[in-house]
């Protein structure tokens, strides 16, 4: 079977995503027909048809610096009606475990500039939906510690490295704008430390590090491999809830 066509350049977009890594929006992606992808600028674009509605998400890479950029990309190529910033994020309060959703209302940076936003939904326990704040911060926080201690100074329920710079630029561009993390480590242990050489204080992944590591410490393979399983099935979790977010934004505009 022949592969679709890439996706046009300059395809118009209902939602636009802006993501750091593929595996965050995989299994959401994963569910749209039509699906295309194309890169440019450093970025790698992909898109299809949700239930009707086109989606077109953006891979920026891990880090603010590089979450503005691909956000005003999106934005000036694809011209989408809402903004949605989503992916992965590590808990800072105990009462969050691995698979529950963020519904962002405030977002802090690490110098304590805040951003409100517009959120109009309801936390349910139940479901393991919580609502509030989101700390977006330059560099991996590894270890239980220092989870601790930045959820004890910020108030904010979980942590990640771009969803600010998206919430900055959509305000500056008169966007819509909406951000859902989904937990992917939680405050029952540190991250390996492997973490930190592999992908670096800014997220970028260095390969030749990871072969390194493993040199070190074979073990790390068994941490590193948890940690990926927990990160595919909180992409699962993501896809599911943004199921419904969807739908309702498009109708909301429609």
């Amino acid at each position: 079977m022949p592969a679709p066509p890439p996706l046009p350049s300059d395809a118009h977009a209902d939602l636009g995503f802006v993501c750091a890594v593929p595996m965050e929006l995989a299994a959401f992606l994963g569910r749209c027909e039509r699906q295309r992808s194309y890169s440019d600028r450093g970025f790698t674009f992909r898109g299809g048809i949700y239930d009707g509605v086109r989606i077109v998400a953006v891979e920026s890479g891990a880090g603010m610096v590089k979450a503005e950029r691909a956000a005003r990309e999106l934005i000036a190529v694809h011209s989408p009606k809402w903004v949605l910033s989503c992916g992965f994020a590590g808990a800072l309060q105990p009462q969050l475990a691995v698979g529950d959703m963020i519904a962002v209302n405030q977002i802090v940076d690490d110098h304590a500039h805040e951003l409100q936003i517009d959120l109009k939904m309801e936390a349910d326990p139940a479901r393991k939906l919580h609502v509030g704040r989101l700390a977006t911060v330059s560099k991996i926080v590894r270890t239980v510690a220092e989870k601790q201690q930045l959820g004890a100074r910020t108030g904010a329920l979980a942590v990640d490295m771009e969803t600010f710079a998206v919430a900055k630029v959509c305000q500056e561009l008169q966007r819509k704008f909406l951000a859902f993390r989904v937990i992917s480590d939680d405050l029952s242990a540190d991250l390996p430390p492997e973490v930190m050489s592999i992908f670096g204080d800014t997220g970028a992944v260095r390969f030749g590090a990871v072969i390194g590591s493993l040199w070190k410490r074979p073990s790390s393979v068994t941490d590193l491999w948890k940690l990926r399983e927990q990160a595919g099935k909180a992409g699962e979790h993501l896809a599911d809830f943004l199921d419904g977010v969807v739908k309702q934004l498009y109708r909301a505009d429609h």
